[in-house]
């Protein structure tokens, strides 16, 4: 329970900013990094939060009925925009494929870069 209060209470704080900072951010994203932010340093203990989190993982399902629900209900909207949707999908899908795979390139090669630490160095 008290894990469950945790999650709800940073979602909550999160939607409160969201509405003072004019909805540029979703609510969910902000609360979702700010309970990262309390379990990073320990404050919010991973052990306390963990239980909850399993149960709405496992319950993840039922999260989507409203949202399939509502694709149904403006199926009209989605057909007259279906060619612009699949544009969309297929130029966004390869911009972030070509901005991970550069950003592990340049990641993989400094790693290489790197000087490497031996033992000797340690004792």
């Amino acid at each position: 329970m008290t894990g469950l209060f945790y999650i709800l209470l940073c979602w909550l704080i999160g939607n409160g900013l969201s509405v003072l900072t004019g909805g540029y951010v979703s609510g969910n994203v902000i609360g979702m990094i700010l309970l990262f932010a309390a379990l990073c340093p320990k404050w919010v203990k991973a052990e306390t939060v963990r239980p909850a989190a399993r149960f709405l993982l496992g319950s993840m399902a039922l999260f989507f009925v409203p949202y399939g629900v509502g694709l149904m209900d403006s199926y009209r909207v989605i057909l007259d925009n279906l060619w612009a949707i699949v544009v969309s999908g297929i130029l966004s899908t390869i911009v972030v494929l070509l901005v991970s795979g550069k950003t592990f390139q340049s990641l993989n090669r400094r790693k290489r870069l790197q000087p490497k630490q031996t033992d000797e160095h340690a004792a």
